[in-house]
């Protein structure tokens, strides 16, 4: 197909190696896109996330794509059929519907994550922080965000590239076509830029109660030390080896344990009326 079609050896040395990153190049005889379809699933209360990349061909007769794992080529073809009356459109409308099932689906899976992400936020705003497997839950959350960012962050600009005119891709009659996909793309960069700003905003948010709650413990701690204080203190005083005021009398006894119960009740309630206790 290569020789047949006269595509271009570096364009069909990215289309075999994985990982390349979406863009859309212009070589003499055609135009090369990479673009990444991607899918979220929620299972057993866990978001798993496919991507599929997709390499693009586009001549001034043909539409080569080039799919680097399984995936279902049918939502293409049902947005070709289904937008008939753009049928005579030539290349660039193959490559609108292709490029509108992309985008759609990266939007879908924004969505997709949107929702999900609404159930970790209520399991991570508990009083005192939430469980360690509600943070890796969050934290899987902006791994998968990050992902699907370097999927969509470059969609408006390789849409916008693929309406120039000297490519002679778009006419007049598909313009608005791509400029709906473009400002589609445009959103769904948007909201993949809100999800990770809220999902940061609600670790942080986590961190934050964790770190209150270590400051009560603390805090609790420190004043329990200082009540504890007293009577190491008042009997070690009453314990040394030398005289002091009721040394082996019975009053002096009486002394120390009145001493240390009153004083340890009243900076019990004290601690507590400055709610360290």
């Amino acid at each position: 197909m290569a020789r047949e079609f006269r595509l271009h050896p570096l364009a069909v040395e990215d289309a075999t190696v994985d990982h390349e990153r979406p863009k859309l190049d212009r070589y003499p005889h055609h135009v090369f896109l990479n673009v990444y379809a991607v899918d979220i699933a929620t299972e057993d209360s866990r978001t798993r996330f496919g991507k599929t990349e997709i390499s693009v061909f586009v001549t001034t007769r043909a539409l080569i794509t080039v799919r680097k794992s399984p995936s279902d080529t049918s939502k293409f073809v049902t947005r070709w059929e289904a937008d008939a009356e753009l049928d005579g459109g030539g290349v660039g409308w193959l490559l609108y519907g292709l490029l509108d099932v992309v985008v759609d689906g990266q939007y879908g899976a924004a969505q997709q994550l949107d929702a999900a992400m609404d159930l970790v936020e209520d399991n991570l705003l508990e009083e005192g922080g939430a469980p360690r497997t509600v943070r890796l839950r969050g934290i899987e959350q902006r791994k998968l965000l990050a992902a699907l960012r370097r999927a969509v962050a470059p969609m408006p600009e390789l849409v916008g590239q693929a309406m120039r005119s000297d490519l002679g891709l778009v006419d007049a009659k598909l313009r608005p076509y791509y400029r709906d996909v473009e400002d589609h793309a445009t959103h769904t960069v948007d909201e993949v830029e809100h999800l990770r700003d809220r999902i940061d905003a609600l670790l942080q948010a986590d961190t934050a109660e964790q770190g209150n709650a270590l400051n009560d413990t603390t805090r609790k701690l420190a004043a329990w030390a200082a009540i504890i204080a007293v009577p190491t203190a008042i009997t070690g005083y009453f314990g040394q080896n030398l005289p002091y005021p009721g040394f082996e009398k019975f009053w002096g006894f009486v002394v120390s344990t009145v001493s240390i119960v009153a004083i340890s009740i009243l900076l019990y309630f004290y601690l507590k009326r400055r709610d360290w206790l």
